[in-house]
């Protein structure tokens, strides 16, 4: 697999959303959260009775430079059509943060129908985070690295995000697992699993041609 290979990736972030209050004690139409939280693993991007595959990203892959150079929307279940608000290379109707924490965003609610609806799910708990979507290049470690530990019989594989290539949405999301990510997500875990199952291969033959020309050496050297 070519290590220069760019990945899209949307990863759901829990978070809990709010509207905030006036100075008067009533609600004003700025909803705030986060939409990337760092070390924290997400859901599984593969999970059967051997393995178990997450990702995760670190502190150092998204800075504030890195969002000030992107033209990025909020969105509603990362439909562009539902735009909420947008930060065009750090100008706009939406503002956010970086912390130890992670990426936090407000925005106030346009006075649409998308707006409205917005604010209302909010306040009733019915959407219960955020998700953004990324691009980095998954099969080159110094982007993504990985590291897996074996509990209880089973594999736990982790990919952690070191470098994002850009960000391109911030949405609003009422579960994690929408149907078509799911089916993204899969499909990379198991391309991924390929790939380390070629390497691990390739590795092995290496390994048995070493120990055979050692072998071959040994033997010339006793007839020697």
């Amino acid at each position: 697999m070519s290590k220069n290979k760019i990945i899209r990736r949307n990863v759901f972030t829990p978070t809990r959303l709010q509207v905030r209050e006036k100075a008067d004690g009533t609600e004003s139409r700025t909803i705030t959260g986060y939409a990337i939280l760092f070390n924290v693993p997400s859901v599984p991007l593969w999970d059967d009775d051997e393995s178990e595959t997450r990702e995760e990203i670190a502190p150092e892959a998204v800075t504030k430079e890195l969002l000030d150079g992107q033209d990025i929307k909020m969105t509603m279940f990362h439909n562009r059509q539902l735009i909420l608000a947008r930060s065009d290379h750090g100008t706009g109707t939406l503002s956010y943060t970086v912390d130890g924490k992670g990426v936090a965003f407000e925005f106030d609610a346009p006075n649409t129908v998308d707006g409205d609806k917005a604010l209302e799910l909010v306040r009733r708990g019915d959407i219960s985070g955020c998700s953004f979507a990324y691009t980095t290049n998954y099969y080159d470690p110094e982007f993504v690295e990985y590291s897996a530990e074996t509990v209880d019989g089973k594999v736990n594989e982790l990919y952690r995000v070191k470098k994002i290539t850009g960000i391109y949405d911030f949405t609003l999301a009422a579960d994690p697992a929408y149907p078509e990510t799911t089916v993204e997500a899969r499909e990379l875990a198991e391309e991924l699993h390929r790939e380390r199952r070629e390497q691990k291969e390739a590795d092995n033959k290496r390994q048995e041609r070493i120990r055979e020309q050692v072998a071959e050496m040994r033997r010339a050297a006793s007839k020697r």
